[in-house]
């Protein structure tokens, strides 16, 4: 209940006077998740702080929405998001509907490490709280209005009815909170022939047909694939537990399915979205798209083919939300789309976290554009690559746990930040050390005007990358590899000698001296 409690008290030091505080809780369908979601808003109750529970699951974006929609001051989701199912999770959002920023969760930590009996914290009880008006259940009035703020900002209207009818898609939501958000806006669209995986269809927490219910995991896709093929599908669709994340896979030439990375359908909405709205004059001159600093460059040469501007946050979503306020606020830029590699995307600023429910339909509007048009998703991308280039990634990410893999991991950090990295094939055109805050271009150095975070990255005279950082959550060290190249071949054979590379280096720092 600490954490309650200290954000108990940020919550009433960042309310204004003359208002109540207010909090929106929402949860998924992990063990005790409702359990911890209702002593969350009762330690609320107990501090003065009007709290808004969720009476059912809720995806993340739409706890997001809720937020923006009550005009609360902040948000409490409770999840682990795509993780195993011994794991749980809390996750914070400020009163702009965007996940908190490091300063803040300082801040909050802080309060929690003043807490000397984590027993003796206040939580009033339940029946007390309703009588008060301090605990509020939230309802299906609410995602009435989240269902139709994603139609609404989604839909593209030169896709007629028709077309959707005859789009066929099969959908799961790895037991988790997308069931019912992501059929109902797919219905009220128009997707008519939407094949639900029914295996996976039911929440629950220990996610029984799958290994892991993240979506980046083809094993994930499975059973999808499954139904797929036996429905003759154009598209498929799968959510994480919490729906924020969302993978993909559509028919090939050869009639079967290619599973798409997340810079790939990154790259393909973005394309879309700007088709659709320059075709309907609804692109501005300032419009910007945001994208995290290991994200592909794909989508990147996409915008600037259109004359659209981009901007690199650092790795999470949260970045990405606080760069939509910012400019919400001053009114430089208007937000168009924001992505990351893994698996998550945003289409309209009403959510300001990454939004399966939104980008389910999204992907669903696309596939029905190209469908009409003769081509599957893949010819699509193909089609991209020759228009602004290739480019290919991979994800490297190797688990070292205890303390002696937090020393390996640390280690790593410093002797790249000592020694660099040498790729055949490659040469250093920068360095970029996230942490110090410099780039470094030969004997030259420039100030980078992100915030610190524990990330390098090496670009090469190419344009490819490489950038490796600490997980922030997991015992891991992750290295993303971005290749540009003349053709896949050519992009595969430089994240061949990438890989060759870090491979060295991780056996080198788990060998003994």
């Amino acid at each position: 209940m600490s954490a309650q409690a200290a954000h108990s008290q940020a919550t009433v030091d960042e309310a204004p006077a003359a208002a109540p505080a207010q909090v929106v809780i929402g949860y998924d369908c992990r063990r005790m998740s409702a359990q911890f979601a209702l002593e969350a808003g009762q330690v609320l109750a107990a501090a003065g702080i009007k709290a808004y529970v969720f009476e059912h699951l809720c995806p993340t974006p739409e706890l997001s929405y809720a937020v923006r929609e009550l005009g609360a001051q902040a948000g409490i989701m409770i999840t682990a998001s795509h993780n195993p199912p011994e794991y749980n999770g809390y996750k914070l959002y400020g009163p702009d509907g965007g996940q908190i920023l490091p300063e803040v969760a300082s801040a909050i930590t802080h309060e929690i490490a003043s807490i000397n009996d984590v027993f003796g914290i206040a939580s009033l009880p339940r029946t007390d709280a309703e009588k008060r008006g301090l605990l509020v259940w939230l309802g299906r009035d609410l995602d009435e209005r989240y269902y139709e703020a994603v139609v609404s900002e989604v839909v593209q209207p030169h896709i007629s009815l028709a077309e959707r009818a005859e789009l066929r898609v099969v959908y799961s939501p790895l037991h988790g909170t997308g069931n019912l958000p992501v059929q109902e806006v797919l219905k009220r669209a128009g997707y008519s022939n939407v094949f639900l995986v029914a295996s996976q269809e039911q929440p629950d927490g220990e996610f029984p047909t799958v290994k892991s219910p993240n979506p980046e995991e083809p094993e994930a896709f499975v059973l999808a694939l499954q139904q797929a093929r036996e429905v003759g599908a154009d598209v498929v669709l799968a959510t994480d537990p919490d729906a924020d994340r969302v993978g993909v896979a559509a028919l090939d030439e050869a009639g079967d399915y290619h599973l798409f990375t997340g810079n790939q359908t990154g790259g393909l909405l973005l394309d879309f979205l700007i088709g659709q709205r320059e075709w309907a004059d609804r692109v501005g001159d300032n419009a910007i798209v945001l994208k995290t600093i290991v994200t592909s460059d794909l989508g990147a040469a996409v915008a600037r083919a259109h004359g659209i501007a981009v901007e690199d946050t650092l790795t999470g979503f949260k970045y990405i939300g606080d760069k939509i306020r910012l400019y919400e606020e001053n009114g430089e830029k208007q937000f168009f789309f924001g992505y990351e590699e893994s698996y998550g995307y945003l289409i309209s600023p009403t959510v300001r976290d990454k939004d399966a429910v939104q980008s389910c339909l999204a992907i669903a509007e696309m596939a029905a554009y190209y469908k009409q048009q003769g081509r599957t998703l893949l010819q699509a991308l193909q089609n991209l690559y020759e228009r602004v280039g290739y480019f290919r990634e991979e994800l490297m990410s190797v688990t070292l746990p205890g303390v002696q893999g937090l020393d390996t991991i640390q280690a790593i950090m410093r002797h790249l930040r000592v020694n660099s990295i040498a790729v055949e094939g490659l040469s250093v055109a920068a360095v970029e050390d996230y942490q110090t805050g410099w780039r470094s271009v030969g004997e030259q150095q420039e100030r980078l005007t992100l915030p610190s975070s524990d990330v390098l990255k090496y670009v090469f005279e190419n344009g490819t990358w490489l950038a490796v950082r600490p997980s922030g959550t997991e015992p891991k060290i992750k290295f993303y590899l971005g290749s540009q190249g003349r053709d896949l071949a050519d992009c595969e054979t430089q994240l061949l000698h990438m890989r060759t590379s870090v491979k060295k280096i991780l056996d080198s720092a788990q060998t003994p001296d």
